[in-house]
């Protein structure tokens, strides 16, 4: 387990996945529940959707909406900076 999960709490690992040269941003995933294949796919729509969209909302739509497009409903994508989970038992 890397020393950033140990920290969060998660023993997933985080990687770096792609980057995009249209705006210079690095894209890096903390946290997945997808096979690699699909992280592939939604770090391409999102950076379609970032660069379509200004707006977190529209961003999320956006990508939610591909999603449910391509393989089906009900996807769900949440985009901003800050907001918590919490998962009762």
């Amino acid at each position: 387990m890397s020393e950033a999960a140990k920290r969060n709490g998660d023993d997933r690992n985080s990687r770096p996945a792609a980057s995009s040269s249209a705006t210079g941003k690095k894209v890096i995933i903390k946290s997945a529940d997808m096979k690699d294949d699909l992280q592939t796919e939604a770090i391409n729509i999102a950076i379609g959707a970032f660069e379509k969209h200004s707006v977190e909302k529209d961003v999320a739509e956006y990508i939610k909406k591909e999603f449910d497009k391509k393989h089906g409903p009900t996807w769900h994508c949440i985009v901003g900076k800050n907001f918590a989970k919490a998962l009762l038992d």
